[in-house]
């Protein structure tokens, strides 16, 4: 029986190496934490082997064509150098590989461009009329040049259909935990994060993150174990002493210390927690009353209360 999900990740010439190996690390702690996973690398051209812009030799590569990616499949275009995505007869050269990537993408498979991987995502015809990002030096170069595609200049990480983009170097890191949040939920994905000890470099332009995945820049390892359990155990009331007593803190250090860390109170956290959990239940169908017990609230009116207290 094969894996839930299969994850390519492309090679071309001199790929920017934090591109490709942040992303491929997460995808590997992933399956390391149980997730249904396979990884592969694929040549870009017929050789096996790449050399990295650092001059690192990357080999053991399979070529592209021997893949039909579908719907439970993503493959992530790390940036490269210039001299390649520039050049007049880039798009000619690489003919073969943009038709196979627009197959992929008919077929469902979420594209995921880093940095200026956007480039090959444009040359295919595949940013046509999508909203994307790439690097900030050539947000206006890769716009003159392909003005069908709708380039977003603020954002991290930019989601349309199933082209993602994100805007440069180590903001592959954020695009692959973003969706992985959506494969394998938010939970999942701060254990990642936390296993990696990486910073959240999230910002409030994007409105496509989870509050699971905010207010996690930090390393106080005591306040993510409390995020954790609160996170897992909406449904069920836990007070402030409880808390208090897993991470073996009094529960006036526990308060002063998750708002220190955080920036927000315990409870204004576990509000949110709520509301976003409360937001994806409804937005599937969901009854108020099922939502507000899955929630942790007592009533429909209380739900209703906590949700007008966003807007």
């Amino acid at each position: 029986m094969g894996a839930d999900h299969r994850v390519f990740f492309l090679v071309p010439p001199e790929v920017q190496l934090l591109d490709i190996t942040g992303p491929a690390h997460l995808f590997y702690e992933a399956q390391e934490y149980g997730a249904e996973i396979e990884t592969f690398y694929l040549s870009f051209e017929e050789s096996n082997k790449q050399i990295s812009c650092t001059g690192l030799l990357l080999g053991n590569l399979i070529p592209f064509s021997e893949f039909t990616l579908a719907s439970n499949d993503l493959i992530f275009i790390p940036g490269f150098e210039s001299n390649y995505f520039l050049s007049p007869n880039f798009k000619f050269e690489n003919r073969t590989f943009l038709e196979w990537l627009r197959e992929q993408h008919e077929n469902g498979a979420k594209i995921c461009s880093i940095c200026t991987g956007a480039y090959i995502l444009a040359h295919a015809g595949l940013l046509d009329d999508k909203h994307s990002t790439t690097h900030w030096k050539y947000l206006e170069d890769i716009q003159s040049r392909f003005p069908k595609t709708k380039i977003l200049p603020d954002r991290l990480i930019v989601k349309d259909g199933n082209i993602y983009s994100s805007a440069g170097v180590s903001s592959g890191i954020d695009l692959a935990l973003f969706v992985m949040e959506e494969l394998f939920g938010p939970v999942f994905t701060t254990k990642i994060a936390k296993e990696v000890v990486i910073y959240m470099r999230r910002t409030e332009s994007d409105p496509q993150l989870s509050v699971f995945l905010q207010y996690r820049n930090h390393i106080e390892n005591r306040i993510h174990e409390v995020q954790d359990i609160l996170a897992q155990n909406l449904r069920n009331k836990i007070n402030i002493t409880e808390l208090a007593e897993k991470i073996h803190m009094s529960p006036r250090n526990l308060t002063r210390l998750f708002k220190k860390t955080t920036g927000i109170t315990i409870g204004s956290y576990l509000d949110k927690l709520r509301i976003e959990r409360a937001e994806q239940l409804l937005s599937s169908g969901s009854k108020v009353s099922a939502v507000a017990q899955e929630c942790g609230l007592q009533s429909a009116n209380q739900l209703r209360n906590l949700l007008k207290k966003k807007s």
